[in-house]
């Protein structure tokens, strides 16, 4: 039988995931299997599957797309711990981007006051209008 798009295996996969290459679902689903093994199905779970996901892969828009470098998205992943001091940009990739080029996507979306943010900021305000 043909495994569906959508959930290979049994895997629910979120709906951002689901729009995104196949390479990020296989991704995405296998990080989850592996995290269920471990952890049980959950939250838990999801989180890990998340993580694995933003190592090779940024969320513009609706969807994923491949980084040019694999590894931390931001400060907060760079840490891997549950501990870190909050600056998450929402799987947005502030270490691999310059500040012109997230200045840009800012723009595009129509973002207030991007002209004045820092990377950290713009990759929040990146995240909070997709």
């Amino acid at each position: 039988m043909p495994r569906s798009r959508s959930k290979p295996d049994g895997i629910s996969i979120p709906s951002t995931v689901k729009r995104s290459p196949a390479k990020a679902r296989r991704t995405y689903a296998k990080a989850k299997r592996s995290a269920e093994q471990t952890y049980g199905s959950g939250e838990r779970a999801a989180r890990t599957a998340m993580a694995a996901l933003k190592r090779g892969f940024e969320k513009v828009g609706d969807h994923w797309e491949p980084k040019d470098h694999k590894g931390p998205s931001d400060e907060h992943a760079r840490r891997r711990s549950r501990r870190a001091d909050g600056r998450s940009a929402g799987g947005v990739d502030v270490l691999g981007h310059t500040r012109d080029e997230l200045y840009a996507r800012a723009r595009k979306l129509g973002v207030r006051g991007a002209s004045r943010m820092n990377k950290l900021q713009l990759g929040k305000a990146i995240a909070a209008h997709q």
